[in-house]
């Protein structure tokens, strides 16, 4: 069982590089300066190329790519180009993306809500959508993957997960096979997410924290080998992360670091089924985590580690 670890969007050790400068909507029509936005676009893609060449010399082959790398891509009251214009980035970073076989995807925020009752939200969650997948197209990723939560709970669960469901229907057959589902910590837990790719064929993110968090009792035994099972072809992607604290208040945070004994457990736990596994590790100390990860696991288990990220489990 191979299992790689990933980080999302920025690292931390690259201080100052940063592939998510804002450029907001009020500054666009202050200024209405499509200049400005070019060049935050460019440094955008700058860093998000310093990004793609910290992690290969790192053996970094997992990354989540910020959302915010374009910022009004999705406002379809400023027309620019951010296609053509940028061509040359889009083809170097893709490359390096493509022989180094890294796995990057998309994690839209919590504007992307497929199952909202509101029709300016929904219309903006579309637009968002194929924002995302043209940016992972410009880039020729391969294996294109956007991860949304189900959303919403507006008239109940079962509703929204219809909702949801029939929403999904709506869109253009390339992006309904690049969205994956995730459980959340509060509403849709994976059961409500086995119930849609029951209906849809969506790959599952399996969350193991929000799981902790928002479970009803569920024995996520039961559902591992469905949740693997969903990606078909391609590696199943999980996400872990640890609690800030106990305390109720801050348990569903996401912790600076990793608690390596419950990520051991979490290995124990699917290892059982000897599936590849890649895992997100959502921390806010981004890749220091994962490195500091790393370094107990190797303290503490028997892991056969094939480089600096990826190890076997025997």
């Amino acid at each position: 069982m191979l299992i790689k670890l990933g980080y999302a969007c920025i690292s931390k050790t690259l201080e100052g590089i940063t592939p998510s400068t804002p450029f907001t909507y009020t500054e666009y029509l202050k200024y209405h300066n499509l200049t400005k936005l070019y060049n935050v676009i460019e440094s955008n893609l700058k860093d998000l190329n310093e990004l793609i060449n910290y992690n290969i010399k790192n053996n970094i082959h997992f990354f989540r790519i910020s959302s915010k790398l374009v910022p009004l891509a999705t406002r379809l009251d400023v027309i620019f180009d951010y296609k053509i214009k940028f061509e040359k980035y889009y083809n170097s970073i893709g490359k390096k993306i493509a022989d180094s076989n890294m796995r990057c995807d998309f994690h839209p925020d919590q504007f992307c809500v497929l199952n909202s009752t509101k029709k300016e939200v929904l219309d903006n969650t579309f637009e968002i959508l194929k924002y995302h997948y043209k940016i992972l197209e410009y880039l020729n990723i391969k294996n294109k993957v956007i991860i949304l939560h189900i959303g919403s709970s507006v008239f109940g669960k079962e509703n929204s997960k219809k909702r949801f469901i029939n929403n999904f229907k709506k869109l253009p057959i390339n992006i309904q096979k690049s969205i994956a589902i995730e459980n959340d910590d509060k509403i849709f837990n994976i059961k409500d997410c086995i119930d849609i790719y029951n209906e849809i064929k969506t790959p599952i993110v399996l969350d193991y924290h929000h799981h902790i968090c928002n479970n009803d009792g569920i024995n996520i035994n039961f559902y591992i080998k469905t949740i693997l099972d969903s990606w078909d072809n391609i590696t199943p992607k999980m996400h872990f992360s640890s609690p800030k604290n106990k305390t109720k208040k801050d348990f569903r945070s996401h912790h600076d670091f990793i608690n390596s004994d419950s990520f051991i457990n979490f290995i124990d736990l699917i290892k059982v089924y000897n599936k590849d596994v890649d895992i997100m590790i959502e921390a806010k100390a981004k890749d220091m985590a994962l490195f500091k990860l790393i370094r107990e696991l190797k303290y503490k288990t028997n892991y056969e580690f094939i480089d600096d990220t990826s190890f076997r489990v025997l």
